[in-house]
């Protein structure tokens, strides 16, 4: 079977890598253009599980290149107990990934996009202390750390909600894409977002 794939000249294993070998990475727009060089969603950043021991902390914008879904997954293993299991951190995306995609019936890495552009705070404010007196000042974020802190408020917000409820970590997840994406103020992320923009407004 092998030898006849081989001669035909397709070999049987070049398939179309997807996520999941379900979701796939063409047509992903980054509605963003400032984001567009932190969300690493081009096909050539596609993965079959986002799981690779890729060393992404190891200078200083390398974690721009890590694959948006494995940067997601990353940031759902914290909470003491659930340190370095990434195995688990998979699973869980997995699971919210098809709730997802039942929910909207659209391409879930596409949702997480979008989730992550609207859930980013494009203004924050910074203490300046001097003699004594601490003031606030608002400032722009890099796109960087938007990206950066919109993945820890999505996960923050899924992780807030799946505590001590009946529902699990991977619908909460879900939810929170979901709503993120729409730009609901349902979404834990949308809501602290936007209230880091009117501190900082506040502030100018």
């Amino acid at each position: 079977l092998v030898q006849s794939s081989v001669e035909m000249g397709s070999p049987s294993y070049a398939t179309e890598v997807k996520l999941f070998n379900k979701w796939s990475y063409d047509d992903i727009e980054v509605g963003d253009i400032s984001l567009e060089d932190y969300i690493a969603v081009k096909p050539k950043f596609a993965q079959f599980v986002p799981h690779t021991a890729g060393r992404f902390q190891a200078k200083r914008f390398k974690k721009a290149q890590c694959p948006i879904v494995e940067r997601l997954t990353s940031s759902m293993m914290m909470h003491g107990r659930n340190n370095g299991k990434k195995v688990m951190a998979v699973r869980i995306i997995k699971h919210a990934f098809e709730i997802v995609h039942l929910l909207t019936d659209a391409n879930p890495i596409q949702q997480l996009v979008d989730a992550i552009i609207n859930s980013s705070p494009r203004e924050d404010s910074t203490r300046i202390g001097s003699g004594g007196v601490v003031r606030r000042q608002a400032v722009d974020v890099s796109p960087m750390r938007r990206v950066n802190q919109a993945i820890y408020l999505i996960t923050q917000g899924a992780r807030a909600a799946a505590f001590r409820n009946v529902k699990t970590i991977a619908e909460c997840l879900a939810d929170e894409i979901i709503n993120a994406a729409k730009g609901s103020s349902n979404s834990y992320a949308i809501k602290k977002k936007d209230e880091l923009e009117r501190i900082a407004k506040a502030n100018r």
